[in-house]
């Protein structure tokens, strides 16, 4: 890695602390930096159910040192797991990384093994995340404009991020000329932490209303929409944040290529396609709202799906650190991920 994307690559923001787990509180940024410190499971699990922390891989991160804190504490184990398993159901990270701590428990893991094992999750994220930066920024001609959504970036991750990652090395190695970031609403990821991320760490970019995204397309500004996942079935399909969606179908018209950047951990190849992927469902109130404050008259009602589904032939390349898929389908993925 250079000294320049050295630069782009300052924050952390799941942090085991030796007995408990501090996290950035995400709902906070960018006007306050709060740090929770989550002393066992359950408050891991209200933290990822609240959306302090939040980011498939990061989710799954928090969850593993869950566990280990509740195996170093000698809470019973399987209550925990099911507790956890249950705070959010599309990410499928965290059914991965739990997965793999219940499997290191079948095999009679100890309070310490576990602690190394969700270490062993967080330290191989971040080094899968620079793999992928540096696969993803390759596809990308010098002085290309891209466009991202929500936020994927070190606040989801364990450091440097998916598709925030492919942008920090595409600017490090200046393939990467302008960058944009769309709001996404409700919650406004990209307003508030993608935007926080970039300016943090010295990347110019320019914020636009979500609505904003195909205008800014057909204007020729940006060559690729690169966007992180959630889930990615076995025929390539991706479940992402709401938005994604009418994202790749904009990018398809205008000629804008799509690139869904994620960790192996992202892809499932039990669930044959998008059609099969469980859409999280959240308070209505989160769209009625911003900031707290009410916007929308009383009695208005609303319907706030967390995610959609952007098909396979969308998609010109999913990368992870095992390797690029270009044009996604069914047999590729198995190609690569069948084993």
């Amino acid at each position: 890695m250079t000294a320049s994307a050295e630069t782009h690559d300052s924050i952390r923001a799941v942090q085991w602390q030796g007995d408990h787990l501090r996290l950035l509180d995400q709902r906070l940024l960018p006007g306050e930096e709060r740090w929770i410190d989550c002393r066992d499971a359950a408050q891991v699990t209200q933290a990822i159910r609240d959306l302090a922390v939040r980011g498939a891989p990061a989710i799954g991160i928090a969850a593993a040192w869950g566990v280990a804190m509740a195996a170093q504490q000698g809470a019973p184990l399987e209550p925990v797991l099911a507790m956890l398993r249950a705070a959010r159901p599309t990410a499928v990270n965290l059914m991965w990384a739990l997965d793999r701590m219940k499997k290191r428990i079948a095999a009679g893991a100890d309070a310490d093994a576990l602690l190394r094992e969700a270490q062993a999750i967080q330290d191989e994220d971040l080094a899968a995340n620079r793999r992928m930066g540096e696969l993803g920024a390759a596809l990308i001609a010098p002085g290309s404009g891209v466009l991202t959504h929500c936020n994927t970036g070190s606040l989801a991750t364990a450091g440097y991020g998916t598709a925030l990652g492919v942008i920090r090395a595409g600017v490090a190695a200046e393939r990467i000329a302008r960058v944009y970031a769309g709001e996404t609403r409700p919650w406004q990821q990209g307003a508030r932490l993608t935007m926080w991320e970039l300016v943090r760490d010295g990347i110019p970019a320019q914020l636009i209303a979500d609505s904003a995204a195909a205008h800014l397309m057909k204007s020729g500004a940006v060559q690729w929409v690169i966007v992180g996942a959630d889930r990615i079935a076995a025929n390539g399909d991706t479940a992402n944040k709401i938005g994604t969606y009418q994202l790749a179908i904009a990018a398809k018209y205008h000629g804008v290529k799509f690139m869904v950047v994620a960790p192996s951990s992202t892809v499932d190849m039990a669930t044959g396609s998008g059609e099969e992927i469980e859409i999280e469902l959240r308070d209505p109130a989160e769209l009625l709202s911003t900031a707290g404050h009410r916007t929308v008259v009383e009695g208005a009602q609303a319907w706030n799906p967390v995610f959609d589904v952007a098909p396979a032939e969308l998609i010109d390349a999913i990368v992870t650190e095992r390797g690029v898929i270009e044009r996604p389908n069914s047999i590729a993925m198995q190609v690569m991920f069948g084993c």
